[in-house]
């Protein structure tokens, strides 16, 4: 009996933590609605963003008479998404792909839904595999902090039966595929992706090295969502993956130094408005080197 209310106390403080949260999200919601219409922020790169209390980005990238999303925002944005992607190639032209840069539920959760729509496969690195069909354990080994003190508590205590229910919701078996190790896209000429690993283990990030564009996930981002106000406050500026929900940190610093060694003419990160014009990979570089500066009583990313 005491084991039973020991349980029952984790999911009602996880419960409680979520409620919260999702107390934010629909002020936050509210107040920033925007994300919708297409924003080129370099040849034949569109930006589907920022959107919604996160600033989530959505990017469709065309090369050729090919074109392709890279992300998929929440589990919510499919129509959204959809009539963004129309207003560029038209409603009746079909992608090659669906490229997540990592599976989390920000990135990955219209993916399934586009997908089916498009009929079109969802490309991951390898790593991302298991996150991606969904398999309980493999969140466990990848956990971040957040996921360790709330997500994972909240989804032992619902039962094992619940728990798959909701997982089941947004796994994308049947329609995930691996990249290749060579760090090809196929069908997209021109791009390529890269290891970005930290945030989580199979993160990637594409880049167009012709004119040094960077789609960078959450590996490196242009909201402060490491300082509580300026998430809140939707402030813009470089930031890292937020530490929070961030697998390996240590690893995701030295992503971004990876990203900078790019010399980036553009970053059109996971959230936030994207960052063009003169500078920007000074401002990069800048930022690399002051990775291991303490903020907040975390490295500084």
């Amino acid at each position: 009996m005491a084991d039973r209310r020991a349980v029952r106390r984790v999911g009602l403080a996880a419960a409680a933590g979520l409620a919260a949260a999702v107390g934010v999200a629909i002020a936050g919601r509210r107040a920033r609605p925007g994300g919708s219409v297409p924003t080129e922020i370099a040849p034949g790169v569109f930006c589907i963003g920022p959107s919604g209390w996160t600033q989530t980005n959505v990017y469709l990238v065309q090369a050729g008479t090919t074109w392709m999303l890279v992300d998929a925002g929440w589990a919510g944005d499919t129509d959204r998404i959809a009539a963004a992607v129309g207003q560029v190639v038209g409603s009746d032209t079909m992608p090659g792909a669906i490229v997540l840069t990592h599976v989390h539920p920000d990135h990955a959760g219209a993916a399934r839904a586009l997908a089916g729509r498009w009929r079109c496969p969802v490309l991951v690195h390898p790593a991302e595999l298991p996150i991606a069909r969904g398999e309980f354990d493999a969140m466990v080994r990848f956990a971040g902090p957040l996921d360790r003190r709330m997500i994972l508590p909240l989804m032992r205590a619902i039962g094992s039966e619940r728990r798959e229910a909701a997982i089941a919701r947004s796994r994308l078996i049947g329609v995930v595929r691996p990249l290749d190790l060579d760090g090809t896209i196929p069908g997209l000429d021109g791009w390529a992706w890269i290891a970005t690993p930290g945030h989580t283990p199979g993160h990637i990030s594409l880049v167009r090295t012709a004119d040094r564009v960077v789609l960078t996930g959450d590996a490196l981002v242009t909201l402060r969502v490491n300082a509580v106000s300026g998430f809140l406050l939707g402030r813009q500026g470089l930031s890292g993956p937020p530490w929070y929900t961030t697998w390996d940190g240590p690893a995701a610093r030295a992503s971004i130094r990876a990203i900078a060694a790019l010399r980036p003419a553009v970053i059109g990160g996971g959230h936030g408005r994207p960052l063009v014009g003169l500078g920007v990979d000074d401002a990069v570089a800048a930022f690399a080197e002051g990775l291991d500066q303490p903020a907040g009583g975390h490295p500084r990313t």
